[in-house]
């Protein structure tokens, strides 16, 4: 295919955009998902009879299915894609494994449109800013390319330029995926114990700032700053004076890409060495200054020839809060205890949870968990392992995961990801092991200050508990007197029955009516009063429209039970 092929294929890429054609374009996109996920759970649409594997199998095709069509609608939905990888708590796991696949694959942009984006931010012919200027970019993503340039000082570097039109088409497809997360918000079953709208309004607040290069710069002198001591890792210098917010320029520092087995063999390098640095990197980054970068993928990771890591694109950061710390730390003592309960209530404190009248049957899959992970040795864990029962754990349950929280989990399995492509032996828990004591030495380990409180703490807790329990158990008491207390004891089985059969009747009646006034509307036709057969059909669609509802709250019964 050529580049003008190739380029002519997105409808999307372009300066300017149609409303009404992005408009279709989504809004199809999005009905036949929704027709796919309802036909999902239908168990008549399975040729040949229903069952799991089939379920498994079909979810597996749509995720391909979803995957190709996100990379076909461009920029916002690619981004948007790629923060959905996280979300294995709202997504079942076939689709999260495919959207973890879902990488920039879009045409670059003329370079007339470079030259015209520059000199328009900086107001200055190109060859004024630069004495070279490479017109081929040497990468081009969903949000911009990146072009090589040389400094009138000499300096090599490298020019990073926004796509032409890319916060007009933001603005236009968040505005329409407002529309759309309404609509999930408000669907009786997708939009039960989901915040839609919270995860849409944190969609936009990372969009826009990787919009922004002037915040990607900042990010990138930080992320240089917490390595500075550290002569292992090295990140891109910013160039001030020739960056904007569209154009971001670093000093060009070329590197091997980590996944370019060959390329490291052939430069000497130990990639079983490589592969700890990769993830002693990563430990580095969250346990010193919670500062990490959060998109970690093959194609933001190289190496020197002097074997050291070199970062790069610093558009996407995450941040863990010293409050935040604590309170995993806590969760941290409730899984080395084994205490479900504290894991649960420091869950609810991270607003990782959502509290619930009865926690009891999140406390046993917890508890269920705690017993199987910590029953095998450190060392025989696996990322990925635990990834898989935690996102089982949390699928469908009243669980709601952090941003920050989703982009430590993704940035773990990719890590692990590279790091076992480096050494098919490597396993990331061992190299986390000495981080992890160290912590718990910190925190338990020879600390007597450290114990002295945990203990001083449980002592409380259970002196508040023994102090209360009386009046507890003398305001039951009164109140069983009083009658403010009822037993009641109900069976779910029998409630489901009698509300399937009150919707069953409900339903009969619903069609009796219907059948009725298509009747009437048929001989009002025939015996030649067209209005009022017309009229009468209208009304025939209000108990019609009801009676299709009835039978979708039917099907939902039914899977819910």
């Amino acid at each position: 295919m050529t580049k003008l092929e190739n380029t002519q294929k997105f409808r999307w890429n372009q300066e300017k955009y149609s409303i009404n054609s992005r408009r279709l374009d989504i809004w199809c996109f999005v009905l036949v998902l929704i027709t796919k996920f309802w036909l999902s759970g239908k168990q008549w649409s399975y040729r040949g009879g229903y069952s799991e594997e089939k379920r498994t199998t079909r979810r597996q095709k749509q995720a391909v299915w979803i995957r190709e069509n996100l990379l076909n609608l461009g920029p916002t939905f690619i981004k948007v894609g790629q923060l959905f990888s996280t979300r294995a708590d709202l997504f079942p796991t076939e689709y999260v494994a495919e959207l973890l696949k879902l990488q920039d694959e879009v045409p670059a942009f003329t370079y007339e449109q470079v030259t015209t984006i520059i000199e328009r931010d900086f107001g200055k012919p190109l060859p004024k800013l630069f004495h070279n200027f490479a017109p081929i970019p040497i990468a081009a993503a969903s949000l911009g390319q990146v072009h090589k340039a040389q400094l009138h000082s000499g300096e090599e570097v490298v020019v990073k330029v926004q796509r032409p039109g890319l916060k007009q088409l933001f603005t236009i497809d968040l505005a329409i995926l407002k529309r759309i997360t309404h609509y999930f918000q408000n669907h009786p079953r997708w939009g039960k114990g989901r915040d839609w709208t919270g995860i849409y309004e944190e969609c936009c607040r990372i969009l826009w700032l990787e919009t922004d290069y002037l915040n990607e710069g900042q990010n990138a002198d930080t992320f240089r700053r917490n390595f500075r001591d550290e002569d292992w890792v090295k990140v891109p210098r910013i160039y001030w004076r020739y960056t904007s917010p569209r154009v971001l320029t670093l000093e060009y520092m070329p590197g091997i890409k980590i996944s370019h087995y060959e390329g490291l063999e052939a430069a000497g390098l130990n990639r079983k060495i490589l592969a700890r640095l990769g993830a002693k990197a990563y430990l580095y980054q969250l346990l010193n200054s919670g500062f990490f970068h959060a998109d970690p993928h093959p194609g933001n990771i190289a190496v020197s020839t002097d074997g050291a890591l070199i970062f790069y694109d610093f558009g996407m950061m995450g941040c863990i809060n010293a409050n935040v710390r604590e309170k995993l730390i806590d969760a941290l003592f409730g899984i080395v205890q084994k205490d479900a309960a504290r894991v649960v209530s420091s869950l609810v404190a991270l607003d990782t949870l959502s509290p619930a009248e009865d926690m009891g049957p999140v406390r046993r899959s917890i508890q269920f968990m705690l017993d199987n992970f910590m029953d095998k040795p450190f060392k025989e864990q696996s990322i990925s392992q635990i990834s898989d029962d935690l996102y089982e754990l949390v699928y469908d349950q009243p669980f709601r995961f952090p941003a920050t929280f989703t982009f430590v989990m993704r940035a773990f399995l990719t890590i692990e990801g590279i790091g076992k492509g480096l050494d098919p032996d490597f396993n990331f828990m061992e190299v986390a092991q000495p981080f992890a004591m160290k912590l718990m030495t910190d925190i338990n380990g020879n600390s007597e200050t450290s114990i002295l409180n945990e203990l001083g703490r449980q002592v409380v807790q259970v002196s508040n508990t023994a102090l209360g329990l009386p009046r507890r158990i003398d305001d039951t008491i009164e109140k069983l007197d009083r009658g403010d207390i009822r037993v009641r004891v109900r069976s779910v089985e029998s409630d489901r029955l009698l509300r399937r059969l009150g919707m069953i009747q409900m339903g009969t009646n619903y069609t009796i009516l219907t059948s009725a006034l298509v009747i009437s509307a048929a001989l009002l036709f025939v015996n030649g009063s067209l209005l009022l057969a017309i009229a009468t059909i209208i009304m025939a669609l209000v108990p019609a429209w009801a009676l299709f509802r009835l039978l979708r709250r039917l099907d939902s019964l039914d899977i819910m039970f």
